[in-house]
């Protein structure tokens, strides 16, 4: 028979156990969430979880089959070096002045607090690779942003002689913030051109995004053990151009399959300042210089381009998540992918983006929520950019950023909950050209561009109005004939901010 003590002992014991186990669970419970933000350069929504049919993305597609699509998600500004300024400080560009390449924001609002900045102040362990700010034209990256050095990768890479002819290219140059001067004049233009694109048959890891996989991948490995909270921010280069993937991913297309820009004419009625020529694309040959309209034959080489280089980077994307759940990180690490601007594959004769027109704004995003999202599960609300910092904030438990940049964007967890809409019925974007500020204003059946000159006040504004509903290829600006619907838009972009920093 035991005595008293001895049950008594045995009964402290248990009740020692049970009160472990739940502030064990507590503990696991109000812990804060992993963040593992996958930034992806110029993928606009082909992809096979947002309806493409011929895209090979299975490894994106099972991320937002896992969490929640975001069908109506767009860019701030459509360059790069803005829209991740726009994403990484939660400010739109027409809130900071940040505009084009060349500006670094800390010479604009030297105490900013970017996003990983502001997770590292709450405790978080803050890291990036490959991709994240955008370096080079002249933009650097940002130190205070994180607890251990930036892990750089290339952008511009080529492996097949015959792609340089052993020299370096233009677009090398500027991505290596190496710019050559005559008489104080940038030259790079004097570089020789790179190719488009190259298949080589090599294995992942010969081009960077398979290294960026495999960098994350022992980074994970290496965090799983750690007590702090992990704020890790993977970059992928491709779909950029070049189009230079292993040549499995080229052969896993039949380029004559792959769709071609159904309308390659400027708008109707649109400012010829709007639609952009030429530009990016011609640093690469063999792209002609003097055309806009390109053979058939070099359009659907492009396009299979951009399909293969879509399907490798998909597949590192792949290797991360996969690694992120073999490692039982899984189930307490918020993943947010994130496409920095759409890209134009030869509709309205454009290629690349830095325009106002849908193809160059809209994006892919995808929340993965443990615990939140519902899987397989999207969202026609409207999403920009800057949102995603103070909806990352919220859903670790963190208190709104507060700057000091402006905060632009608004918290999205109510979406990613519940499924809540949200009152914002529409997207803001802008971009710059032909001496002319174009203010967007993109709603579920139309987008309207304000075009106001930026040094002569007496020129008239100007107006695109397009019915997407009735001309999803943006065939015709009806402007003209639609003042009242005119009217309506100004009325929803005059609510915001007046644009700052224009030259």
């Amino acid at each position: 028979m035991k005595s008293a003590s001895n049950i008594f002992c045995t009964c402290w014991v248990v009740l020692v156990t049970i009160c472990f186990v739940e502030f064990s669970a507590l503990a696991q419970q109000t812990s804060k969430p992993n963040i593992l933000l996958i930034l992806v350069d110029d993928l606009k929504p082909n992809l096979g979880a947002f309806g493409d049919t011929q895209a090979i993305s299975p490894n994106i597609d099972a991320l937002a089959n896992s969490g929640m699509r975001m069908e109506q998600a767009y860019c701030n500004q459509a360059v790069c070096v803005s829209s991740r300024y726009n994403l990484i400080l939660g400010s739109r560009s027409t809130s900071t002045g940040l505009y084009d390449f060349g500006k670094e924001f800390r010479d604009v609002i030297p105490d900013a607090v970017t996003m990983p900045q502001y997770f590292k102040s709450a405790g978080y362990h803050a890291e990036s690779m490959g991709k994240v700010f955008h370096i080079g034209h002249g933009n650097t990256n940002d130190k205070e942003s994180w607890s251990v050095p930036h892990w750089k990768e290339k952008v511009i890479e080529y492996l097949d002689p015959k792609s340089t002819n052993g020299q370096l290219t233009r677009e090398e140059a500027f991505f290596e913030n190496t710019r050559m001067y005559i008489e104080d004049t940038p030259a790079n233009h004097e570089l020789p051109r790179g190719a488009a694109w190259e298949s080589p048959d090599v294995n992942d890891e010969a081009y960077a995004d398979g290294r960026v996989a495999r960098h994350a991948i022992d980074r994970l490995r290496d965090l799983k053990n750690s007590e702090q909270p992990f704020f890790l921010a993977v970059g992928f280069a491709r779909p950029h151009l070049p189009f230079s993937v292993p040549k499995k991913y080229w052969d896993m297309y039949d380029a004559d399959e792959l769709p071609l820009a159904e309308f390659e004419k400027s708008p109707q009625n649109a400012p010829e300042f709007a639609v952009k020529r030429g530009g990016e694309i011609n640093q690469f040959f063999p792209i002609p210089n003097q055309q806009h309209i390109y053979e058939k034959d070099l359009q659907r080489k492009l396009v299979h381009g951009y399909y293969a280089s879509i399907t490798y980077m998909d597949a590192q994307v792949g290797k991360v998540l996969s690694e992120l759940e073999r490692l039982g990180m899984d189930e307490n690490t918020i993943v947010v992918l994130w496409g920095d601007h759409g890209w134009h594959l030869g509709d309205h004769g454009i290629w690349t983006k830095h325009t106002n027109y849908e193809q160059a704004n809209r994006i892919p995003v995808i929340f993965r929520v443990p615990g939140v999202t519902e899987s397989g599960t999207s969202s026609k609300q409207f999403v920009e950019t800057v949102d995603i910092f103070p909806t990352l904030a919220s859903l670790a438990g963190l208190a709104r950023p507060i700057g000091p940049q402006p905060i632009d964007g608004i918290d999205l967890s109510p979406t990613l909950k519940e499924g809540k809409m949200l009152k914002k019925d529409h997207a803001y974007h802008a971009y710059m050209r032909g001496g002319y500020l174009g203010e967007a204003i993109r709603t579920d059946r139309y987008r309207m561009v304000r075009w106001t000159h930026l040094r002569e006040a007496d020129k008239p504004v100007i107006f695109e109005l397009y019915d997407y509903s009735r001309d999803p290829l943006e065939t015709e600006n009806i402007a003209e004939n639609n003042q009242d619907l005119i009217d309506n838009l100004v009325e929803k972009l005059d609510q915001y901010p007046k644009a700052i920093g224009l030259p």
